[in-house]
């Protein structure tokens, strides 16, 4: 036997004021700084802050660039 569950929508609660809200006051500048991207795990263990993904992203793209225009990558 299966038993059927209610679930409730949530309701907006009478003590929540809106009225001196102004909309997308902030629409423009989230849209510039937040650029989020969800890692797997075994991707997070190799670069665990911002930073260093940032660095090892860089790398890769100047290496795909070089090897795009030709050029060899000499260290």
């Amino acid at each position: 036997m299966s038993k059927e569950i209610e679930v409730e929508e949530p309701e907006m609660l009478p003590e929540y004021d809106f009225s001196g809200g102004v909309r997308r006051a902030y629409a423009s500048r989230y849209a510039q700084s937040n650029n989020v991207v969800v890692l797997e795990p075994d991707v997070f263990a190799a670069f665990p802050t911002s930073e260093v993904a940032n660095e090892a992203l860089r790398l890769l793209m100047r290496v795909a660039q070089q090897t795009v225009s030709g050029k060899v990558l000499r260290t």
